[in-house]
Order: structure tokens, then C-alpha cells, then sequence
């Protein structure tokens, strides 16, 4: 049998014999590797480890350290699941079944609803399967061999109705159950090392609210019981952490079913918090050459005609009609994006290059029509206001301006103590402006990483339709991350407004637009910040910094003293005059994660001094007033 040339991803080459497979390869390099091979990839395209290879292909062999191996895993842990489904329930019908994030789910419809107590049941019957190690069996049909295994089963017979004449269509197989499927998976269930059930939810087949119910079990999947452990531990930390419910314990804010899904309400210390971000990232932002604007809230529909709100976001958006007067009713729409007030901005004076750049920012407050089952908390609401800004600059500008920015987003995250990473979108098939601006523009964005030195991963054809991107992920305290700043290139509304600049050889030139913003929805950075800091607040940032605890009525005139010299330098004060023993009044301090609390007895009211608790040290000792506020401005 002659043999065929394999190319190795480190660009080495292997000899093997016609018809071997990916397992065969790896088995040439080394029997570890075999032993670890979960599947592989041929020129770049993901596979079983025994599909077979071809003379010239380049050959990766997948084990448990790459990035897609989890994945591959999960899903076919859903096989495993549906397979054990299919043996308790015979009449089950099965919708989809993907991995997805930390997990896997597959939906379906019995005839019985299930409860939390028969999730048991499935795993041990899973268990059973894996400890078999059954294999994957991969397979290929023709529709109409397709039709016929899936007889009886409506819901995969719809996917496949919608599948192009004459395309073959593949299947996986392991025990009871057969799927539709594209691949890969793991060679045999036994590589599932840990999993478990997490919960029971319906799912309207295809998200279509018109179409049957059909109840999801979630799962999770892991190599190890360590990993599973460990994220068991992670979600336990997250339920803890959840911001919804230490914003409720907290008296941060309040989620009202009468007033509307997405729509929080803040209580006074949860508005002290977001004004005392605001104001600091105000002034840091004046000193940065910007300039704030304040825009209205509605527009008339004319604006979103010409913005492409009207045409393209409609659904998101909430339009209302305003009668002028004199039989004349005008379509309105609530901004659901601060841009076009900034370009009326732009707009309303002749703008020469020596104007540039002009940048301008705002907390604007906007809405998105979210679907009720998507909004969460702070974290995706319907009513938000987000710290936006758009830089209007020559093209030779744009790398400057964006280093600049990056600057920006990696000063603010230090001070929350975020680390993060950067994603640089690039152009999708459909696309507006030039090939030449969309060179530009994306090797400046990336050109600001680079002289910033942070590294940064690419997103091909991940850009919007009107401009490249970077996108700031950061890394809360229990690891996980969230997507806050943007830095965006945009070529479309410049466009549409037709807003130019004079040029120095006195022509008519387009603007570069930049948006950004840094925190994003400041909303949603602040259940981040609930959630990282787990409600306790650094001192600079605590809605309230200390509280003064009188041990005694008679120490409450000493209290007040107290109170209004620290409120006179800075402070952000409360004094628990309620006749309450002190230890109540500590443990109340402790459980609001107040950063300091001040015991005044006798004799600090005859020494003018303060007894100082820390909210994790405790006792710290006696000092002066101004030795605390010392303390306080460290």
C-alpha cells in the first residue's frame, strides 16, 4: 500500500500509509498522544480521530488542552444525556442539543413533566452509559434514508426537510440513540471523566412562541471531577455574588414588576454609587481634551430614517405618535444610541480640520426594546445609560486617538482592579465604505494595541457592517469575564449625515467617526462591580464610608460632632442613633459592608477621639479624627 504525505501544524511532515486515519497518525508521533486524542483537524476543518486523511492534508491532533476540546466533549455529553432519556422514555422526540458555555442542553418532548428529583434518575443512567465507553459511530444518508430512521420523530424531520436536495446528511450513533449531527465527538463516552444535571427549564421549539413546548435539561461536562469541582464552586460563588440579590440586601435598587421589565429603580445609596463613578470618570475625561454634551431623549423618526435606525433596529426601538397640532401627527422614537445627537453636534457649525479632533461625551440615558426573557437584573436591561463618546478626526488622527483611548480603558480598569483582553473585529462580507478606509482603519485599531502593548485576539468577518472594533473583556474576581468597553470605527453614519470638514487644502473631506465607551452601560458595570467586589465596595466608592456608633443615648451629641466634621471634609457618613446594643448595630454595619465603623463611648467623647473597626480587620484601635481621615484618604 503506498504511502501518503502528512503535514504537522509545527510544519513537519509524517509518512503513513494510504487510508490511515487521524487516530494513526497520532499514534506514529507517540502512544501518549494517541491515548490523549479526542478528535482531530484536516486542513483546518474539525473531525473524528478515524476519519481518514489524504495525501498533503495538514493533520492536528486534538487532546484535552486545546481550546475546542471542552466543546467536543459537551456536546457529545448531550448524546450521552438524550441516550439516557431515550432508554427511561421511549416515546421521547428530540429537538436540538448543542454545548454551549460552561455546558450542554438537549430539549424534548415526553408525554411525563419532569421535576428536579428525576434529574437522579438520568444521571445514573448516563453514568452507566459512560462507564461503558461506548463508542461515536458516524454516518451518512441520503434525505430520504434519513426521512426513514427519523420516522415518527416531527421535530428532526423538519430539519431535515429544510436540508438542499443531493447534500449528504450525517448522523452519530451510540447505544438507543441516533441524532442528526455534523460531529465530531470523542471517540467513546468514557472520555467524560465528570458531569452533572444543573436544572429543568421549557423552550418553545425554535425560540417560536407559536410552536410546541418542549422541556431542556441543562448539563455540564468536564474532564476531571477537579474541573467540575472547581466550577460547581464558581457558581456557588456567583450565587453569593449575585448582584440582583445584594443589590435587594444592600438597598442599592429595585426591580419593579409594575413598572416594567428592565427598568431598575435606584435607591439612594445605589444612586450615590453611580453618581460618584460618574463624576470621577468626568473629570478624568475634561482632562483628557474631552467636552460633555447632553442630548434629548426622543428624536422624530425623520433622525432614525436617516440614521438607519428606522430601516435596520426598528424592532428594538419604542416609536410613539405626537400630535403638532393643525391635523399634523409626527412619528417619534426614544434613542435607543446617543450618535445622532452628537453629530447634530458636529453638525451645527462649519468645521475645519484645525477643529479635529473634536471629541464629545455623555451619559446618555437610552432604551432597547430587550425581549422580556433576555433581561436580567442591571446586567441586560431595557432602560440604561452608558458613558458614550464620539471622536470626530482626520483619518491620520485615528491611530493617536485610539492609543489614546486604550490608554483610558487601561488607567479606569486599574482602578477597579480589572484585568481584561482585547478582540479586534475585522470586515464582514457585507460591508460599506472603501477597501481603503477599512484598511486603515483596522491597522490603526490594531496599531494602538500594539503600542500599547496588549496583546489582542482577531475576530475575521466579526466587524459591523459600517466599521472595525475592539472589544475590552474583563476578568471579574471569580473568572469570569464580561464585554464592557468599545472602541468603534464608524463609516456609515458620517455617511448618512453627510458631515464633512474643510480640509487644509480647503476641499470638502469625511470625518473619521469613533465611537467609544469605556465602562459601557454603566448599569451593567454596576452589577459587575457588585458581583466582583461581592457588595463590598472600596472605601472610595462605598455609598456610605463609615458608620459612628454611640454606645449610649448620652454619646449621641459626641456623635453628631463627629459626624459633621467628617461630612465637612468628604465623608460619606450615617450615625446608628437607634437604641439598639452595640453589637446589633455592628453586626447591621457588617452585614451593609460599611468600610469603617466608629464606637464612641465615654472615653473617646472626653478624648475627642474614635474607637476605629475595620469591616475584615476588626478592632484597628483608638485614633484621632484627623488620623481617620488620613486613613479615609489613603
Amino acid at each position: 500500500m503506498p504511502d501518503i504525505n502528512i503535514k504537522l501544524p509545527d510544519g513537519g511532515e509524517k509518512r503513513a500509509p494510504e487510508g490511515a486515519t487521524v487516530l494513526d497518525v497520532a499514534t506514529a508521533i507517540g502512544p501518549r498522544l494517541a491515548q490523549a486524542a479526542l478528535a482531530g483537524r484536516i486542513d483546518g476543518e474539525l473531525v473524528d480521530v478515524d476519519t481518514v486523511v489524504t495525501d498533503g492534508a495538514t493533520v492536528e491532533v486534538i487532546t484535552d488542552r486545546a481550546p475546542e476540546a471542552l466543546h467536543i466533549l459537551r456536546h457529545s455529553a448531550a448524546h450521552v444525556m438524550a441516550e439516557a432519556i431515550k432508554t427511561l422514555y421511549p416515546e421521547a422526540n428530540f429537538g436540538v442539543g448543542p454545548a454551549i458555555e460552561d455546558g450542554f442542553y438537549y430539549d424534548f418532548c415526553i408525554d411525563k413533566s419532569l421535576v428536579p428529583e428525576d434529574l437522579a434518575a438520568i444521571e445514573e443512567r448516563m453514568e452507566q452509559i459512560i462507564a461503558e465507553e461506548r463508542h461515536f459511530e458516524r454516518g451518512e444518508l441520503t434525505k430520504l434514508e434519513a426521512w426513514d430512521v427519523f420516522e415518527g420523530d416531527p421535530f428532526k424531520q423538519e430539519l431535515i426537510d429544510e436540508i438542499p436536495e443531493g447534500e449528504t446528511i450525517s448522523i452519530y450513533s451510540e447505544g438507543a440513540f441516533t441524532d442528526l449531527c455534523r460531529g465530531p465527538h470523542i471517540p467513546h463516552t468514557g472520555h467524560i471523566g465528570a458531569f452533572k444535571l444543573m436544572k429543568l427549564a421549557g423552550a418553545y421549539w425554535r425560540g417560536d412562541s407559536t410552536r410546541p413546548m418542549l422541556q431542556r435539561i441543562y448539563g455540564t461536562a468536564w474532564f476531571t471531577q477537579k474541573e467540575l469541582d472547581a466550577y460547581l464552586e464558581r457558581l456557588d460563588q456567583a450565587e453569593k455574588r449575585d448582584h440582583r440579590k445584594l443589590g435587594k440586601e444592600l438597598d442599592l435598587f429595585s426591580l419593579h414588576e409594575e413598572a416594567g421589565a428592565g427598568l431598575p429603580i435606584y435607591h439612594p445609596k445605589g444612586a450615590r454609587v453611580l453618581r460618584i463613578i460618574e463624576e470621577w470618570l468626568r473629570e478624568e475625561l475634561y482632562r483628557r481634551g474631552y467636552e460633555e454634551v447632553i442630548t434629548p431623549h426622543i428624536y422624530k423618526a425623520d433622525v432614525w430614517k436617516t440614521s438607519g435606525h428606522w430601516d435596520n433596529y426598528r424592532e428594538h426601538m419604542y416609536f410613539f405618535q405626537v400630535d403638532e397640532g393643525e391635523g399634523k401627527v409626527n412619528d417619534y422614537g426614544i434613542k435607543p444610541m446617543n450618535c445622532p445627537g452628537h453629530i447634530m453636534v458636529f453638525q451645527n457649525d462649519v468645521r475645519s480640520y484645525r477643529d479635529l479632533p473634536m471629541r464629545l461625551f455623555e451619559f446618555g440615558t437610552v432604551y432597547r426594546h430587550e425581549l422580556s426573557g433576555v433581561v436580567h437584573g442591571l446586567m441586560r436591561a431595557r432602560g440604561f445609560t452608558q458613558d458614550d463618546a464620539h471622536i470626530f478626526c482626520t483619518p491620520e488622527q485615528v491611530h493617536a486617538e485610539v492609543v489614546a483611548m486604550l490608554d483610558l480603558v487601561e488607567y479606569v480598569n486599574g482602578v477597579f482592579g480589572f484585568e481584561y483582553t482585547a478582540e479586534v473585529s475585522t470586515k464582514p462580507e457585507k460591508s460599506m465604505g472603501s477597501e481603503e478606509m477599512w484598511d486603515l482603519a483596522t491597522k490603526s485599531l490594531m496599531g494602538a494595541l500594539d503600542a500599547r502593548d496588549m496583546p489582542y485576539e482577531i475576530n475575521e468577518g466579526e466587524g459591523a457592517f459600517y466599521g472595525p472594533k475592539i472589544d475590552i473583556n474583563l476578568r471579574d474576581a471569580i473568572g469570569r469575564t464580561w464585554q464592557t468597553a468599545t472602541i468603534q470605527v464608524d463609516f456609515n453614519l458620517p455617511e448618512r449625515f453627510d458631515i464633512t470638514y474643510r480640509t487644509a487644502e480647503n476641499t470638502e473631506a469625511r470625518p473619521f467617526t469613533l465611537h467609544r465607551t469605556i465602562l459601557g452601560s454603566m448599569e451593567r458595570f454596576l452589577g459587575i462591580l457588585i458581583e466582583h467586589y461581592a457588595g463590598a465596595f472600596p472605601v472610595w466608592l462605598a455609598p456610605v464610608q463609615t458608620v459612628i456608633i454611640p454606645i449610649a443615648d448620652r454619646h449621641l451629641e459626641h456623635a453628631e460632632s463627629v459626624r459633621e466634621r467628617l461630612e465637612a471634609a468628604g465623608a460619606r457618613v450615617e450615625v446608628y442613633a437607634q437604641n439598639e446594643p452595640m453589637r446589633v448595630k455592628i453586626a447591621k454595619a457588617q452585614e451593609q459592608k460599611v468600610p469603617y465603623m466608629l464606637v464612641l463611648g465615654d472615653k473617646e467623647a472626653e478624648a475627642d477621639v474614635v474607637a476605629v473597626r475595620e469591616r475584615t480587620e476588626g478592632d484597628i484601635g483608638q485614633m484621632s479624627l484627623e488620623e481617620f481621615l488620613g486613613k479615609l484618604a489613603e
